[in-house]
């Protein structure tokens, strides 16, 4: 595993010393953890992002949804 090194504010440290308290086994593991849920959350804001500016094309771009409809003609429903 690597190993990093960053600073971070009084606050987040206090936090981290209590990681025992969150069920971890040591600091590592916590600072892994949410650096996991974050990484998740930002992957599905862009995917939440991308699809809602696929459904604004979609809905303004009549040749698309033509298109799409064209494609889809024939497939079992």
């Amino acid at each position: 595993m690597l190993q990093a090194k960053f600073s971070i504010g009084n606050d987040q440290a206090k936090f981290i010393e209590n990681y025992k308290e969150y069920g971890f086994k040591d600091k590592s593991e916590m600072v892994r953890k949410a650096i996991n849920l974050l990484q998740e959350e930002l992957e599905e804001k862009l995917l939440r992002d991308s699809a809602e500016i696929y459904a604004e094309i979609y809905t303004e771009e009549e040749s698309l949804r033509m298109l799409t409809e064209l494609a889809i003609e024939g497939w079992p429903e």
